[in-house]
């Protein structure tokens, strides 16, 4: 069988019918990868048994953060916050053999090859704003308004950065010399949390929770930068779209009421390459969910 590069992010270990699925998640060869992009847990100890269950299982196994990794636990008996709770992330998976954002790109030679499988940590910073607003006040006004106010703003502490949107600009400056380094004749496969695009969250029941989904600052990433794939998670929305020729993939598992709902039991993981459409599926254009 031929190896392949999957994908999968939201895994919520923490809820337990989401358990099973992760414990079932195994490769279809002995040289397959695995991209984990985000959200596997909200406590160490979650995210550490997810980690090292799918590190022992694939022949790579890359993890980028989400949103809910770096929130600061109460339920952890010594909780860290901001830079501080990503560097200890990034420890344990240094210590599992699995690769991160701090980590030379992944390449990979396998069908649909070679691409640099570029994990990347880049935050959001309000600019996807609600609609009618002007500016990040009036947005999370309104998203106040309508109850639709993401647990970030309790939860994720930027420390030592004033805010999360410098913590995310300070991401997007340092991610953009990486990938400005790469070599261009090497195509890349793009892996972050949020979706690099605003387009992806166009179909977001409320859409005033866009606003935690991203930033405007990335969003000709996949064309600026040469890109066959770009991964991401955090909506809960499983689907693939395209936008300007480029192949974007929302792998997440998302929560036992969100997954119980779908027509069909949840995949996992997601073949990212080679190309699904090589196999007979149909991708859906991105604004027709």
């Amino acid at each position: 069988m031929t190896a392949k590069l999957l994908a999968t992010s939201d895994l919520h270990v923490n809820r337990k019918d989401n358990r099973p699925l992760v414990e079932q998640l195994r490769p279809t060869t002995d040289e397959d990868w695995l991209i984990v992009a985000g959200d596997v847990g909200d406590r160490m100890d979650d995210i550490g048994w997810a980690l090292e269950l799918l590190a022992a299982r694939f022949a790579r196994v890359v993890w980028v953060p989400g949103n809910h990794e770096l929130w600061t636990s109460r339920a952890e008996r010594h909780p860290v916050r901001g830079v501080a709770r990503y560097e200890r992330l990034v420890e344990l998976c240094r210590g599992l053999g699995v690769h991160t954002p701090e980590d030379e790109y992944s390449r990979w030679e396998g069908s649909g090859g070679p691409v640099l499988v570029a994990a990347l940590f880049v935050l959001y910073d309000y600019s996807f704003l609600a609609p009618g607003a002007a500016d990040k006040e009036q947005s999370l006004e309104i998203a106040r308004a309508a109850r639709v106010v993401c647990s970030d703003e309790i939860l994720l502490d930027p420390d030592p950065y004033p805010t999360r949107e410098d913590w995310c600009r300070a991401r997007v400056a340092e991610t953009e010399k990486r990938l400005s380094a790469c070599d261009p004749a090497v195509p890349l496969v793009l892996v972050n949390h949020w979706p690099l695009s605003r387009e992806p969250t166009r179909v977001l029941r409320h859409p005033e929770f866009a606003q935690w989904c991203g930033t405007e600052l990335t969003a000709d990433w996949h064309t600026r930068f040469r890109t066959a794939v770009s991964v991401y998670g955090h909506l809960h929305i499983p689907r693939t779209t395209w936008q300007d020729g480029v192949r974007f993939e929302e792998v997440s598992l998302g929560y036992p009421r969100e997954w119980r709902r779908r027509k069909h039991s949840p995949v996992l993981p997601r073949t990212i390459l080679p190309a699904p459409g090589d196999h007979g599926s149909r991708p859906t254009p991105v604004g027709h969910n």
